[in-house]
This record gives C-alpha cells, structure tokens and sequence, in this order.
C-alpha cells in the first residue's frame, strides 16, 4: 500500500472495465478529484466494451474541467489487471439477460413475482450460483497476484459477493459498497423539508446508525444536528402511509423502474419500529410476498417490477450513448457520481478519515448474526484501515427477518462451493418468497439451474 507521498501515482485495477454507468460515474469522479491520480487498467471478458471504456476514460481524464489525470489502458487478462494494483474494483454483470429473464420471469409461472431479483428470492438464488464461481476466480486471482490491495465490490448479490472473495482468501481487504442508505438518507431530508420546512439538508448531515444485511438494511438510530428523526419519521409515515410520498417529478415510481413511493418502507417502520433503509423494490423482496403478490398489489405499493425487457432496452440506450462519447457526437459532462468509492480510496491511502456504511464481515458489530457474515453497517476509514462500528444487536422483531436470509447466505455460499444440489434445493426453498408446492418447487429449482449452466462447475453434472 501506498502512503500519502505516492498518491499521484496509483495502480486501480478495474474488473468489468466494460461497464456503461458505474465506470463511467467513477472515472467522472477520480477526474475531479486533484488529491490522486495514476493507472485504471481496465479488464472485461467483452474486450470492445473495455476497449470503448479505454477511449472515455482518457477523454474524461483531458477533459478541460478535469483536475487530475489519470490514464486508462486494456487489460489482456486478469492478472495483467491486478498485477502490483493498489485497488481493485470488481463491478461485474454475472451472465447475461438470458440467464436475467430466467432468474426474474421463470417463476411468474408459479405466481412468485420478483422486483429486482438480483439478492434474494429464487432469482437472487440462481444469480448466486453463477456468481460466485466467478468470484471464486477472481479472489484466486486477487491472492496471487495483487494480495495487499484493497477490494471494493459493487456486483450483486453484494452480500455473497464479499463473502466469496473472503471464503477464498481470507486475507483479503475487501469491502462492498451500496448506495442504498444513501437514498433513505435522501428521503430523511425530504421529510425534514415537508415536515418542518428545512431546506438544503445534504444527505450526509443525516447521521445514522446502520445495520443488517445489504438490500435489507435498517436504521435504529437518525438524526440531524441532534435531533432525533424517529419520532418525527412516525408521523411522516402516517401522514403519507395511504398515499405515499414523492419526492418530485424524476423520482416518481410511474416513470421509473427504480424510484417508489416509500409506502413499503412506512409500512414496515409502523410494523417493525425501526426505519428500513433500502429501496422499496428490494426491501419487498426480502418478506413474505406481502407487497409482491401480484403485479396489482405491487402498483397499490406504488413501486414497480423491474422487467427484464426494460433492462434489455436500457442497455441498448447506454450503449447508444457508449458510441456517442467514443466517437464525439456526445459531449462529455462532468458532474459527481454521488458514489464515494473514490473517497473510500482518498481515506484509505490516509487523505482523511471518513464514516460510510460498508458490506464486510461480521466481527461482532452486530452481536447476534453470525460471526464472518457479511453484514452491512457504518464504518471508519482511516490509513489503510477500516474499522467497523459496533451498532449492536439487531431487536427480536427484526432479527427473526434477517437471520433467516443469512443463514441463507452461509448455505448458498456452500451450496455453490460444493455444488451440494440438495443443499441447493432446500435452501432455494427456504426464502419466503417461496410460497408454493414442493413438487412445484423442484421443477422450478432444476429449470432455473438448466438455464445457468453454463457458468457452473462441472460438479454439478450439468451438460
């Protein structure tokens, strides 16, 4: 690890290099940052997509509002990426939208609708299967070629993901970042505009108290310069419970596949107590199908199933705009991502100490889930060093929710590691979403395993 004299000379190996948003938003933000710069070797098993991202990359980094330079090359292979890297970003797609529209759609035929379908659910199931075969490789890859780096992962399912790469190489540095807090933070600062007519609260000025599991995340502490939230966030839910709440036209659920009306999230704190801080869409898929019956109980929800055909169609629009940017004929903007991978970084290599909710491995921050877990709490970056915040026990009402998914988590991970395909089976059972027949159930786990065959071991027999 570098100290703080070499900053200006870093090695960020990229895995997914092809990738249209997330790398683009992180190459935007190092380009902006004047405390860092260096190498981004970019590597992807689609080399055009890669090599495309090589041609953004460099004119973002010789942008004229740019203030740091940084140089992006193609990777040949993985260990070319990793070799010497000080970090590692993983920010891969596991397979394709044909295995997606298996993971999403399959089960509709059973009536098990899915929101998301990337964590939990019997999609999030299937998508770990071929998932973390591939994490395996690379945490191989991590250990023998870049073992002292640090590792941040944004591939879903999250929680498997930095589980894997530990399983594989213990001594890992790895954490994985999420922005969905970010978003409830957001929705705690809307609320103390609506309620109390606060303007300008930044979502950082939210301060609170994180823990569970990622994509199922719950706040039992928030407040804003002292002021506790959570009498205050009561009577916003009630008031907004029936219809739920908007925070303004680009955020409302009828025109986005991703934004929601919060009423899940209302339902659960007046249910639960304390407040859920994840997207609606995928805190509906961690619980019975209370929310995810049909797609009519989903609309009276007022969030939406995130279709595979939509994805199909978006990638072809951020592909569209991929041309663009290479060939000129769209200009470059430079705005902040919103993420704070890079900031991670910066506090990291001793640029500043810094507090953000993280996905790493449970070492008693959350005393009643299972030690070497990956769970999701508040954490403190300092000089090649994290330090996870002890938040404390998780409240019985909601630890009943939560164990069950990650007791889950421990068994898929097993599961795939042995290819056991009862283990498999039970635990592809097991989630709540899972409502329906055995017999039902086990033509539908040996269907949706089919369709992911290409990506697993030969262990499981699989032609």
């Amino acid at each position: 690890m570098k100290y703080q004299k070499d900053v200006k000379n870093l090695t960020v190996a990229y895995i997914g290099g092809g990738s249209r948003g997330w790398a683009w938003g992180f190459m935007k933000d190092l380009a902006m940052d004047p405390d860092m710069d260096g190498i981004v070797r970019l590597y992807d098993i689609d080399m055009e997509a890669a090599k495309n991202n090589e041609i953004i990359g460099n004119k973002i980094s010789a942008h004229p509002e740019a203030k740091a330079r940084w140089k992006y090359v193609v990777s040949n292979s993985l260990s070319e990426a990793l070799q010497g890297a000080d970090f590692v970003v993983i920010s891969i797609l596991p397979g394709t939208f044909e295995e997606m529209r298996s993971d999403v759609h399959a089960p509709e035929k059973y009536g098990i609708y899915q929101s998301v379908g990337d964590t939990v659910g019997p999609g999030g199931f299937m998508r770990a299967m071929r998932t973390i075969p591939m994490f395996v490789e690379i945490a191989e890859a991590i250990r023998d070629y870049a073992p002292d780096a640090w590792v941040i992962n944004y591939t879903n399912p999250m929680s498997l993901c930095v589980r894997t790469l530990y399983e594989v190489f213990p001594q890992i540095k790895a954490f994985g970042c999420c922005h969905e807090v970010f978003g409830t933070q957001k929705l705690l600062a809307a609320m103390l505009k609506d309620m109390c007519g606060i303007e300008g609260v930044t979502r950082q000025e939210i301060k609170t108290n994180v823990l569970a599991i990622n994509h199922f995340t719950w706040l039992d502490k928030a407040s804003y310069k002292g002021m506790d939230l959570f009498p205050l966030y009561r009577e916003f839910a009630e008031k907004y419970y029936e219809t739920g709440f908007d925070e303004g036209q680009d955020k409302n659920w009828m025109n986005s596949s991703f934004a929601c009306a919060h009423r899940v999230k209302f339902d659960l704190f007046l249910k639960y107590g304390l407040i859920a801080a994840a997207g609606d869409r995928h805190l509906a898929e961690f619980m019975p199908p209370w929310y995810l019956k049909d797609p009519e109980t989903v609309k009276s929800w007022k969030f939406r199933l995130t279709t595979v055909d939509w994805r199909v169609n978006d990638l072809k629009e951020r592909l569209a705009r991929s041309h663009g940017f290479v060939s000129g004929e769209l200009e470059i903007k430079m705005e902040p991502s919103g993420e704070e991978g890079h900031l991670l970084i910066k506090a990291l290599l001793g640029l500043g100490d810094m507090v953000s909710n993280v996905n790493i491995p449970n070492r008693g921050q959350i005393p009643n889930l299972p030690l070497g877990s990956v769970v999701e709490t508040n954490a403190l970056f300092r000089h090649n060093e994290i330090s996870p915040v002890m938040v404390g026990e998780l409240p019985g009402n909601v630890l009943a929710l939560v164990i069950r998914h990650v007791v889950n988590q421990e068994n898929t991970l097993k599961a795939a590691m042995t290819c056991d395909r009862d283990l498999a089976f039970t635990t592809f059972m097991n989630d709540p979403q899972m409502i329906i027949d055995i017999n039902d159930g086990k033509v539908l786990f040996e269907e949706m395993l089919e369709a992911q065959k290409k990506y697993l071991p030969k262990g499981w027999g699989l032609d």
